[in-house]
């Protein structure tokens, strides 16, 4: 009956995530790309994202950013990483 009890409050503790927006590395050594994802806060870097968002190239300077989904998640709670801000600072996105 406690293994019972205990089951059911780590499950409730499993379903409590906290959601980032935030970078995910992919490309070439020195010629790196990102994609903007979003990811539970407690997985790696490169960790399987819930849902990509967007891209962001540095050398080159091109980027795409889907706003409605960023929207979406800061209004379920989601974080942005400071990269993030700073890459959208320009746009509509606080």
């Amino acid at each position: 009956m406690i293994q019972l009890n205990a089951i059911k409050i780590t499950n409730v503790l499993y379903s409590i995530i906290m959601l980032k927006i935030r970078l995910k590395k992919y490309g070439r050594k020195k010629q790196s790309s990102y994609r903007i994802v979003v990811i539970d806060s407690k997985k790696r870097r490169d960790g399987r994202p819930i849902e990509e968002i967007g891209f962001y190239n540095p050398l080159s300077e091109k980027r795409y950013i889907n706003y409605e989904k960023i929207e979406y998640y800061k209004q379920n709670g989601a974080q942005m990483s400071k990269t993030i801000q700073l890459i959208s600072k320009n746009s509509n996105i606080n």
